[in-house]
């Protein structure tokens, strides 16, 4: 345990950590062990500020974390409402936190906030202690300090014991996991904004690391450090929303996969996401238990760095409150993060302040009608109600999704082609605005079709991340500078040699006889240093394309040049954030699909760059394969 009353000096006293510091004021603040000097006269007027909108509250516990608590109590909070635990980031205060629309959420919705807040005395940069074991443990330091204010909370309001929620910013957002790992009886949902896994680091110097680039655990690993913060407990575990920009170089977004991971096995569910759309167009991925309950989600930010996604021209449904405001480490991106948080911790519902409505929506298939025989494309249809409102209409083939609607008449074209002859079942499932869902799956259809409809089949396959990779053409087959870091390198090594990197589909899923009617590839922009596409002029991103893979084992540095079976089949565009498709796949590149197997990708440049430069993608789910066929 750490007394507050004698603190330990700031971190990076020795000249060793002046050096870390420095690296990393040089590149962004917010989040890590030392984020960049924040001088105590700017604190003070900071706390000035805190108080003229919030209220600091004092004596709420024995506070060994030595932290402020600010709280926000809107007008008519009903009883036994919610309460959510907001924590910043490194440089930030409370009043900094109010700005990503928390309070004002809270106005509509009608719950409680508590804003902790990290003294400079704590931590030179205001950062919560994340990587200190005695901050991170049951019964201790900051965590406990946290824990209390919930206490102070429920004792002096009528606050719903299982509606406690609480939301963070990088140090934290690394906090927040501790908070559910070691008070699962406390809080019931936490997000994770720019943060990563719980015990990433137990020490400065490993907190760095965690950061960037990451640390790789397996999910039983990562699930064991959260079982053993509180050792015994049988109950029910947080469910968790993860919020991470793929262009965060401050703490890598390889974090949200780890955290991802964490809490999945947590859960005891796979990793293998159960319901994926676009929202504002960010991916967004639930992965759900049997019932069909949400316990993991995730939204993978393209293109945006190290900050919480705000849209301060968006205004909360039915309101003209509006949804954040600019500021330091706050990205309008056009997604109000806080919206969707607080609607994932069922916040949203009707009658303000997340109501504790229980009762789930209607719904019910009423096309095609049970026993029918269906060919071709089919408009499957639902009828769904709920006296707060429906969100959205799954529809499901023998439980697998085909596809949502968000709005009534809620229908979905389904190409029964894409299934085998014979009997096949259909169910659609409704989600009411408090998280409620109901299952109608009393239908089953004949699918009869002749072959070759001519009607076309769309497919995505994500790449094997175990079998992605690139290639640096060196003798040694040595890595990139920051390659390790930042993703699959494209571009001229410091030996003035240029990579290639290999993407690994597995393409056996489609049908043998199927004709290949177009193809192309979407990517994902990481990083860059240089800009590999311009010298020599008329450079190229290509493709080429091998019917299984280069290379039988792991790929090696003679795959670089080995022999593809269909050659430069598209090329990609100069693209500097998000995504990029590809053109589409000649005719050759086409045939070279694998349909019984793996079909690999190799892409480089089709001339050296003048000078050192890279393009780095991502891969795994970030890189993607669509075919179109007909059967």
């Amino acid at each position: 345990m750490f007394g507050r009353s004698t603190r330990r000096p700031p971190l990076f006293t020795s000249a060793r950590g002046m050096r870390f510091a420095a690296l990393l004021l040089t590149t962004a603040a917010g989040c890590g062990p030392l984020e960049g000097g924040a001088p105590e006269e700017q604190a003070t007027s900071d706390v000035v500020r805190v108080e003229n909108g919030l209220t600091q509250v004092t004596g709420f516990g024995t506070n060994p974390g030595n932290l402020l608590m600010y709280r926000h109590v809107p007008a008519s909070v009903p009883a036994s409402a919610p309460l959510v635990v907001v924590l910043h980031g490194c440089t930030q205060t409370a009043a900094a936190m109010e700005n990503t629309g928390w309070t004002a959420a809270a106005n509509v919705y009608k719950f409680y906030v508590v804003y902790a807040q990290q003294p400079s005395s704590n931590n030179s940069t205001s950062c919560f202690n994340w990587f200190e074991p005695g901050d991170i443990a049951r019964g201790s330091g900051e965590a406990l300090s946290i824990k209390q204010m919930v206490d102070a909370m429920r004792s002096a309001y009528s606050i719903d014991p299982a509606r406690v929620f609480i939301a963070g910013f990088s140090g934290g957002g690394y906090m927040v996991p501790a908070m559910l790992a070691t008070y699962p009886d406390v809080f019931s949902a936490g997000a994770i904004n720019a943060g990563g896994p719980y015990k990433c680091a137990t020490s400065m110097t490993a907190a760095f690391s965690c950061m960037s680039p990451g640390v790789d655990k397996t999910p039983a690993a990562w699930g064991d450090l959260v079982r053993g913060a509180y050792s015994g407990y049988t109950g029910a575990r947080p469910r968790v929303s993860i919020w991470h920009g793929t262009s965060d170089f401050t703490v890598k977004n390889s974090n949200a996969t780890e955290a991802m991971e964490q809490w999945t096995n947590v859960h005891g569910i796979d990793q293998t996401p159960d319901f994926t759309e676009t929202v504002a167009g960010f991916p967004h991925k639930e992965y759900r238990d049997s019932a069909g309950t949400a316990l993991v989600e995730t939204y993978d930010l393209t293109g945006m760095g190290h900050g919480v996604a705000i849209d301060p021209q968006y205004s909360f449904p039915g309101t003209s409150t509006v949804c954040g405001a600019t500021g330091s480490f706050l990205s309008d991106v056009n997604i109000c993060a806080v919206y969707y948080q607080a609607k994932f911790f069922g916040l949203t519902g009707g009658g303000g302040g997340g109501s504790g409505d229980t009762t789930p929506p209607t719904v019910n298939v009423t096309a095609p009608a049970n026993g029918a025989t269906v060919s071709g494309t089919v408009t499957l249809t639902a009828s769904a109600s709920d006296a707060v409102g429906v969100t959205r209409v799954e529809f499901y083939v023998d439980g697998s999704l085909a596809g949502s609607d968000s709005a009534a008449p809620y229908e979905l074209a389904w190409n029964s082609a894409s299934v085998a002859n014979g009997t096949h079942a259909l169910s659609a499932r409704a989600y009411d605005a408090a998280g409620n869902s109901a299952t109608d799956a009393d239908t089953s259809v004949t699918v009869s079709n002749s072959g070759g409809t001519g009607t076309p089949v769309t497919v995505s396959f994500t790449s094997v991340t175990a079998e992605d990779g690139y290639i640096k053409a060196n003798a040694d087959g040595s890595l990139p500078a920051m390659g390790t870091l930042m993703g699959l390198a494209l571009g001229r090594g410091t030996d003035g040699k240029y990579n290639r990197s290999f993407l690994s589909f597995d393409t056996s899923g489609l049908p043998d006889g199927a004709t290949i009617t177009r193809a192309y590839l979407t990517v994902g922009y990481s990083s860059g240093s240089g800009d590999p596409w311009a010298s020599p002029a008329g450079n190229t991103l290509v493709i080429d394309v091998k019917t299984g893979t280069f290379n039988a084992a792991a790929t090696e540095t003679a795959d670089w040049g080995a022999a593809a079976d269909a050659s430069a089949v598209a090329s990609i565009p100069k693209f500097t954030l998000g995504t990029a498709n590809s053109a589409d796949f000649s005719g050759a590149g086409r045939v070279a699909i694998n349909k019984t197997g793996k079909t690999q990708l190799r892409l480089g440049f089709t001339q050296n760059q003048a000078a050192t430069a890279y393009l780095f993608i991502q891969d795994g789910a970030n890189a993607k394969l669509t075919v179109v066929y007909t059967p």
